[in-house]
């Protein structure tokens, strides 16, 4: 089936796009959502990450203990990358077989990290890039999150940078502070263009 990668940074807006899409019946598949199942109590992710990582890091629920492992991943770069190690395949396998079961003229595949992962720009046919401007992005997440400036701007520091996420996008759009109709109007013109490239 013909897939759209969705990306964009923290605070720009994905999941707004994303139910834009899902509202034509385009099937989504949300790599964030599979790593939060996978890391749910007693999610398939969980019985390796305690392997590798320790009790510590599971909540009393059976879960990930999010806040300890966010602390540990940020000041450690190791263990960011085991913690990788086990997640990143167990999303990919997910994420494959939510594509073979969608049911819909395309299928978006909402990946956050698209643009750092490095390997999927080859597992989509198209990749779709919800632009807006660090300060926006700064902004959003704060009121959102109840995070401080500098914690927001940490994670942007993680992630790929706007240029290169805009230079991997086929498509952009933009919501740097876009209103609602607007935003709706540039996700019905890429609806368009989706159904006529997946022959629908």
């Amino acid at each position: 089936m013909f897939a759209v990668g969705l990306t964009g940074g923290i605070g720009s807006g994905k999941s707004t796009v994303a139910d834009l899409f899902a509202a034509h019946g385009v099937p989504l598949v949300d790599t964030d959502l599979i790593a939060h199942r996978i890391t749910a109590p007693h999610g398939i992710a969980m019985p390796p990450i305690a392997a590798e990582f320790g009790e510590a890091f599971v909540a009393p629920d059976g879960s990930l203990d999010r806040a300890r492992m966010r602390a540990l991943v940020f000041s450690d770069d190791s263990a960011r990358k085991r913690l990788e190690g086990i997640t990143h395949p167990l999303i990919r396998a997910e994420t494959e077989r939510e594509q073979r079961e969608a049911q819909g003229p395309y299928v978006i595949v909402v990946v956050p990290l698209l643009v750092e992962s490095g390997t999927w720009k080859t597992r989509v046919n198209r990749v779709l890039t919800v632009d807006c401007s660090v300060e926006t992005q700064i902004s959003r997440v704060m009121s959102r999150n109840n995070f401080s400036r500098e914690q927001v701007l940490a994670i942007i520091a993680r992630q790929a940078t706007r240029e290169a996420r805009l230079a991997a996008a086929d498509d952009v759009i933009d919501n740097d502070n876009a209103p609602l109709d607007a935003l709706t109007a540039q996700v019905d013109t890429l609806h368009r263009v989706y159904l006529s490239l997946a022959g629908a």
